[in-house]
């Protein structure tokens, strides 16, 4: 128990409130693995790592792709069948390289990682900082790929 001390009418008052349990960061597994940008940048383009951004066709046009990643939205019309559809085509069934999934900020390129590896890939890693940042009370925050300055290419509208 946690004494607090509250002012109630000019008087100290002296309460005994259970403390609240402080939220600790998951760590991910080796499975769940998370990459920095610079890191899918580096792995990229040593040809170690094939990275898929998720976002909408919109976001492409106005900030380019990461140099190097494959364009798949997650907005596909047939959902997460069409999505993995569309990934299978690009990088096939299996691969003996890891697949990194990046969007905005984390959180469609964390439901797709899931997705992926519920298809069977590995390892499927996340660069959760995106290409915007990510900015969270309990986690260190990180730019993203474009504030980070890091290289993208125009999306070719295909």
């Amino acid at each position: 128990m946690l004494k607090r001390r509250f002012i109630l009418g000019g008087i100290l008052a002296v309460a005994m409130v259970p403390a609240m349990p402080r939220a600790v960061p998951a760590r991910a597994s080796a499975e769940q693995e998370i990459l920095s940008a610079p890191e899918a940048l580096r792995r990229v383009a040593s040809g170690e790592l094939i990275l898929i951004d998720v976002r909408s066709e919109k976001e492409w046009r106005e900030t380019g792709i990461p140099k190097g990643a494959l364009a798949i939205s997650i907005h596909d019309p047939r959902g997460k069948t069409g999505f993995l559809e569309k990934v299978r085509a690009a990088i096939g069934e299996t691969t003996d390289k890891p697949v990194a999934m990046i969007c905005a900020a984390g959180v469609r390129s964390d439901r797709t990682q899931k997705w992926l590896r519920e298809a069977g890939y590995k390892p499927v890693m996340n660069v959760r900082e995106g290409m915007m940042g990510r900015w969270r009370l309990l986690e260190p925050s990180q730019p993203g790929w474009l504030k980070r300055g890091l290289p993208t290419e125009p999306w070719n509208g295909g």
